[in-house]
Order: C-alpha cells, then sequence, then structure tokens
C-alpha cells in the first residue's frame, strides 16, 4: 500500500524507526544499521531513516559514506528536525562545533521545545563561548522541565559567564528554595551550592551580602579552607582590619607556606616598619616557612636587610641547596642589596679558603662542602652578570673541589651555552648525564641542549631511554604532550631551514591546545551533574585565556618565521618562472606559446590527478582500523605544510589566538605586523607598528619594523591616495610622538 506522503512511515515502520532511535541511544549501531536498511528497501526516500543510516555509519568508521546519507536524507525531508540534529551531531563528533551549532538551530526551528535538541545546543554554545543566546537556551530548558535539577543550575551557571552574577542568584535561590533539590543530596553538594551561591554574590560586587550570607552557611560548608578564605578576605574588603588580621593570622598557623596569606596580612599594614615587625614576629613563629623569609628580605633595607640576608645566605650554603642563587636573584634588580649580597658572598668566599668559617667571629668550621657551593653560587651569579669567562673559571674551581656533583656540570653546559658555544654544552651536559643515568631530568636537558646543537636523532634516542619501548620516543612524547620537546625540536628544524619538519612540531603542540580546548566538551554537562561548580568556571575561564602560555607564544614564533620563509620562497619561484616563461615567450611564435600553455596544462593536470590517486591510496591503506589509524603517521615529514598554498594565512591561525589574549605583548604585536606586511595588508600592519610603539616605542622592534614598513611603502607607487594619506598622517604622528 502506497503513502500518501513519502516522509510519514506506515505504522509498523514508524514503531520500527522508533527502534533504531532507541539503538542509537543504547550505541547498538549494527543492529540499528539492519533496521534502518530495511526500512529503506521499501521507503528509498525517507529522510529520516537516511540520516540516521548514515550516523550509524559514522560511528561505524565510515564517515565519509555516513556524511553522504546524512546530507541525502537532510535534502529529502529540509523541515525534520530530526536530520538537522543528526547533521548536528556528526558536525559535534568532528569537533565542528560552529557548524553543529548551525544545524541545531535549524532543528529548533522545527521543534522549538525538544529537550534533547536543546540541551545539546546549550553545551555547543557554551563551548563556542555565547554566553547571551546560552541565558535564552537555558531559559528554555528549565521552562520545559522545572524538576530536572542541572537545568537549574544551567541557568544559573549562563547568568554568571553572560556577568549578570546576581541573575544567577535569583536563580539558585528559586532552586534551593524549591521541592527540586533531592532530598538524598548529600552535605558535600549541598556545601557545593551554598558556596557557589557566594561566588555569585561575591562577582556582584556587594560583599556586605557576600559577607552576610557566608556567615548564614557556615556550619553547612564541609570546605572549611576556602570559607575561611572568603570570610578573611571580605573583612579585608569591608575594612575591618582587626577581623581580617585574625582571620589570616589563624589561616597562616594552618599553612605558613601560603604567600597569598602572609601579603593579605602585610597589605593592613601602613608603615614599612610595622611590616617589618610582623614579618619577625611570624618568622619566630614558624623559622622553616620559605614564604615569610623571603617576604622578610623584599622589605628589609640598608643593613637591615645585609643581616638577614647574610642568614639566609649561609643557611643555603651550608645546606647546599642548588636553587640559592635562583631564590636570591630577584633582589639583583635592587642596586644596594645586589651589592650586600656581592659582597657577603666573596668575604664568605675568601674566609672559607683561608679557615673553613663564613667570617663571622665565631670561629665556627662550616663542612667543607660550604665552600663547593660558594664557588656554585659564584658561577651562577657571574653568568648572570654575563660575565661568561668568570663563570667559567668558578665552575672550574667547583668541579675541581668536588668531581662528581651532577649541578656543577649542569651549571657549566649552561655558561658555555650562553657563550655560544652549542657544541660543547651539549658535551658536558651529558657528562652530567652520566653520573646519573636514573634522572629524567638530566636527561632531558641534555637531549635539550643536543637539539640546540643541531643534533635531532641523538636527542631522540638519549629521550628514547625514559620513554615506552612499543613506539618511537617521538610518537610518545606526542602522546604525552610534551610541549619544551615540540618546541625545541621545532627550532632544531627550522635552524636547518627543514621548515615542513619544523611546522609539523609546531602544529603538534598548537594541536595539544586544541586538544585542551576539546575535552572540556564533556564537563558542560558532567559538573552540573556533580555539583562542581566553583571548579567548572574556574576551569572555563582558564580556557579562556590557556594560549598565553610562554610555550604556545614561542611555537607560534617559530611558525611563523617558517611560513615566512615559505612565503618568500614561493614569491621567488613565482617571479623566477614568470621571468623564464617571459623570456621563452619571447623566442615563440604564437602557434608555439598556444602548444606550450596547452602542455602545461595538461602536465598540471596530470599531477593533480597523480596527488590525488596517491592520496586515495594512502587513505585506504591507513583506514583498516581505528587503531590503525591512530598509530599511523602519513605526513611525518610534514609535506602538506610544506607545500601550503596559502603559507601566510596559515602563519596568522597562530597569531589570531594571541592578539586577543595578549594584545600588550611586544612579540605578538611584531609577529601581527611580519605577516601583514608580507600580505601588503598596509593598514593592518600600520595598526600592529602603532600597537609595538605604545608597548614600547624605544624598542629595536618598533625602530626596525618602522624602517620596514617606510621601504615597503616605497615599493607601492599605485597605492590608493586616500589610503597613503591616511598612513603618512599616521606615520608623521608615531615619528613625533
Amino acid at each position: 500500500m502506497a503513502v500518501a506522503n513519502k516522509q510519514e512511515l506506515p505504522l509498523k515502520e514508524a514503531q520500527v524507526f522508533r527502534n533504531i532511535l532507541k539503538n542509537y541511544e543504547l550505541r547498538q549501531y549494527k543492529k540499528g544499521l539492519k533496521l534502518a536498511e530495511g526500512i529503506l528497501k521499501k521507503y528509498p526516500d525517507h529522510g529520516e531513516t537516511l540520516a540516521m543510516k548514515g550516523l550509524f555509519l559514522n560511528n561505524l568508521e565510515k564517515k565519509e559514506e555516513g556524511y553522504e546519507y546524512v546530507k541525502k536524507g537532510l535534502l529529502k525531508n529540509l523541515t525534520s528536525h530530526i536530520c538537522w540534529h543528526v547533521y548536528g551531531l556528526l558536525y559535534r563528533a568532528d569537533k565542528n562545533y560552529e557548524e553543529a551549532a548551525k544545524c541545531y538551530a535549524n532543528a529548533l526551528k522545527f521543534n522549538k521545545n525538544d529537550i534533547n535538541i536543546l540541551r545539546d545546543y546549550a553545551v555547543l554554545q557554551t563551548q563556542l563561548r555565547q554566553y547571551d543566546a546560552l541565558v535564552e537556551t537555558r531559559t528554555k530548558l528549565l521552562e520545559s522541565k522545572p524538576s530536572n535539577p542541572p537545568f537549574w543550575l544551567g541557568l544559573a551557571i549562563a547568568y554568571q559567564l553572560a556577568k549578570k552574577p546576581l541573575e544567577g542568584v535569583k536563580v539558585l535561590r528559586a532552586y534551593t528554595d524549591s521541592e527540586v533539590i533531592s532530598a538524598a543530596a548529600n552535605d558535600f553538594e549541598r556545601s557545593e551550592l551554598h558556596m557557589y551561591e557566594n561566588m555569585l554574590l561575591e562577582e556582584g560586587g556587594d560583599y556586605q551580602a557576600a559577607m552576610d550570607h557566608l556567615i548564614s552557611i557556615e556550619s553547612k560548608v564541609t570546605d572549611k579552607r576556602s570559607w575561611k578564605e572568603k570570610h578573611a578576605l571580605y573583612l579585608l574588603k569591608l575594612d575591618r582590619k582587626e577581623e581580617a588580621e585574625k582571620a589570616y593570622r589563624d589561616l597562616i598557623s594552618e599553612n605558613p607556606h601560603h604567600s597569598g596569606y602572609v601579603t593579605a596580612l602585610l597589605s593592613m599594614e601602613t608603615e614599612e616598619g610595622e611590616a617589618n615587625k610582623v614579618l619577625a614576629d611570624l618568622f619566630t613563629q614558624y623559622p622553616r616557612s620559605k614564604a615569610i623569609e623571603h617576604l622578610i628580605l623584599q622589605h628589609a633595607e640598608g643593613d637591615s636587610f645585609r643581616v638577614k640576608v647574610a642568614a639566609s645566605l649561609q643557611n643555603g650554603l651550608r645546606k647546599g641547596i642548588p636553587s640559592l642563587f635562583a631564590s636570591m636573584k630577584k633582589y639583583y634588580a635592587q642596586p644596594d642589596k645586589k651589592k650586600a649580597i656581592e659582597e657577603l658572598v666573596a668575604g664568605y668566599y675568601e674566609s672559607l679558603q683561608k679557615d673553613g668559617t663564613f667570617g663571622n667571629g665565631d670561629n665556627v668550621k662550616e663542612p667543607p662542602t660550604a665552600l663547593l657551593w660558594t664557588l656554585y653560587y659564584l658561577a651562577k651569579q657571574s653568568d648572570f652578570r654575563q660575565e661568561s669567562e668568570k663563570a667559567l673559571e668558578w665552575i672550574e674551581k667547583a668541579i675541581a673541589h668536588t668531581p662528581t656533583v651532577v649541578e656543577l656540570y649542569m651549571t657549566k653546559g649552561r655558561i658555555l651555552k650562553h657563550m655560544g658555544q652549542l657544541e660543547e654544552a651539549w658535551k658536558v651536559m651529558n657528562e652530567a648525564r652520566e653520573l646519573d643515568l636514573q634522572d629524567r631530568f638530566i636527561n632531558s636537558k641534555c637531549a635539550k641542549y643536543m637539539l640546540r646543537a643541531g643534533h635531532i636523532e641523538e636527542a631522540e634516542r638519549i629521550l628514547g631511554l625514559f620513554t615506552r619501548k612499543d613506539v618511537t620516543a617521538l610518537q610518545d612524547l606526542t602522546d604525552m604532550q610534551c610541549q619544551w620537546f615540540m618546541v625545541e625540536e621545532g627550532y632544531a628544524y627550522l635552524r636547518k631551514k627543514e621548515y615542513g619538519k619544523a611546522l609539523k612540531r609546531f602544529h603538534a603542540l598548537n594541536k595539544f591546545y586544541e586538544i585542551y580546548f576539546d575535552d572540556q566538551f564533556d564537563f558542560h554537562s558532567y559538573c552540573l551533574r556533580k555539583l562542581t561548580l566553583r571548579a567548572y568556571v574556574e576551569g572555563l575561564r582558564w580556557e579562556d585565556s590557556v594560549k598565553k602560555h610562554p610555550f604556545y607564544l614561542k611555537a607560534a614564533k617559530g611558525a611563523v618565521a617558517a611560513y615566512l620563509a615559505l612565503a618568500d620562497s614561493k614569491a621567488d619561484h613565482t617571479n623566477e618562472k614568470e621571468n623564464q616563461d617571459g623570456m621563452d615567450e619571447a623566442n615563440m611564435s604564437e602557434a608555439e606559446k598556444k602548444k606550450a600553455r596547452n602542455k602545461a596544462r595538461k602536465a598540471a593536470l596530470k599531477a593533480q590527478q597523480e596527488k590525488e590517486a596517491k592520496k586515495k591510496e594512502e587513505t585506504a591503506k591507513n583506514s583498516s582500523s581505528a587503531k590503525d589509524k591512530k598509530n599511523v603517521d602519513t605526513d611525518p615529514d610534514g609535506e602538506a605544510y610544506l607545500h601550503t598554498e596559502k603559507p601566510l594565512e596559515d602563519a596568522l591561525q597562530f597569531v589570531q589566538p594571541l592578539t586577543l589574549l595578549a594584545p600588550d605583548n611586544l612579540d605578538v604585536g611584531t609577529l601581527a605586523f611580519d605577516i601583514y606586511l608580507c600580505q601588503q595588508k598596509y593598514l593592518l600592519a600600520l595598526k600592529s607598528l602603532v600597537k609595538i610603539s605604545q608597548i614600547n616605542k624605544e624598542s629595536q622592534d618598533f625602530k626596525l619594523r618602522l624602517g620596514q614598513f617606510e621601504e615597503a611603502l616605497k615599493k607601492q607607487p599605485s597605492l590608493d591616495s586616500r589610503m597613503k594619506q591616511a598612513i603618512d598622517v599616521q606615520l608623521v604622528e608615531l615619528k613625533r610622538q
């Protein structure tokens, strides 16, 4: 019996289709696929069944075929919310969140109140940071099913993310006052709800309201440390100094190594003398606290600083603390403190050589290692002052004193590196490694120095001593998301002008950050169920700024350098070919020119066809199983990056996130300028130049790029007159400032 509407199934097939949907929810993909094929034998144009078949195929590792069926189903029924939802699921599985969100928006046009679509759409909006639209979607979800606790919490968080925390408070209070909250909720869950509400009140800016609420929930909070921290903070914000001081002293007694508590306590003291007295009292109570010790040195001046730093230096040298100089280095920015430290250490060296004491007048003999670590300190100090030859003398004396200490060779290698002697540096670092073959840190340090010297294969072999044996060192380091290695090996290849391999490493690091971003996806629903609301919001905010990390910036600089080199090479090749073609055509008749062009066109077409055939062959070869796909690298040398048609656009993909996250970073401004100038986008290049001047107009970066910009303009006589005038005005202003 024929169906009146091809998109409406008879009762029997409609029931089968409902079973298909259940099969998908239960992840019974093969069973669901078989049922879908049964319906399509009778009704081959049923759009929703075609879409579901595509979804099953996609989940059975047949992605291309799956997309074809979903698109075919959508064309058969453009008004089906199921077809649009399925299309969105495919895009979401490929982490193409923007396209997935568009599909969900279309699905909602034809079924406005479908909870599953709304819930998925809300998760995508959170992932894409579309917070204003998220509030609307979360409101619809709550209205459709107010008995679902995560819908209440989702709306409260949506308001917070949209910078309307007090609206979130209203939603949260309506939830906690209602009967929706489960009676089975444990103490931790209720505690988190209360502390999350307090977080919203704090972000609303009313510290008195936040304090009153905090006091009211004290007995219900299980996270006592967080409660105490907020209590102390609000007392400080409300200028209740005596109570705040007591609260922070209580926190310090629990954790005297937390510098934030001590700093907050000191912020209440208006005079330097009072701050010093507070610190002295605290150090008497907690003599092992390094946080208090360093704050004492930070606030001390003159003779007081000299006495206190002497005690710290002697203790560090006596105990043989290798990081002593690293902890003292920050005081070298102040000339008086720098002078005091240098005089003290020099005096210790003389006294230890002379009579084995620190010269305090008490004639107490120090252990023999005190002289060793004094020499070590002096070497680090000279290296810091860029006195490399002197640093080398000190460290050689230290090695002669005790030739079995790993840190001495590591520092010698570092000094040689600063002198530009990279070959000697890695060899010395290898000596250090051989002193302790079980130490992963020194092993990695040695490999890093090998990479700096250009010994890439040897570095990978050394790193392989501590990686999994069933895969290559490179693969294991990639799986472990080892950022320093990707950066260092990328630069090693960059120095060798092996741009494909260099870009392979920089893109691998960029992939790590994409994974960090993708990994948050499941938490948008999970955290609402588990009520880890404060940690969830902080996690989202961390994700928003994660690309500010120095490793990402360094990789971006390397990638831009490689892409700019490729762009220059491409331009030179194009110009050379055009010149050659022009010379050849000048000696040809019209018939010969036509014949040559046809021949070139056929050769290009043949090359393209061979390339596509090879690509299909490789794809087929490496698609036998999902496991094999993960382990096989089809482009180990980065040929795809090397032969890109748009190197400058690819370079810009690294820099664009940084222009938003770190607009005041000089390196970011110079990277953007270099790309825009190469693209001949002069207004954007000028904008970057202005930004560089605002950050540091006296820098060599600004002066160099100003000259490059003016030189580039001279080579563009045909520039639009109005644009040229605007640029000239801005350049005059830049030079005048």
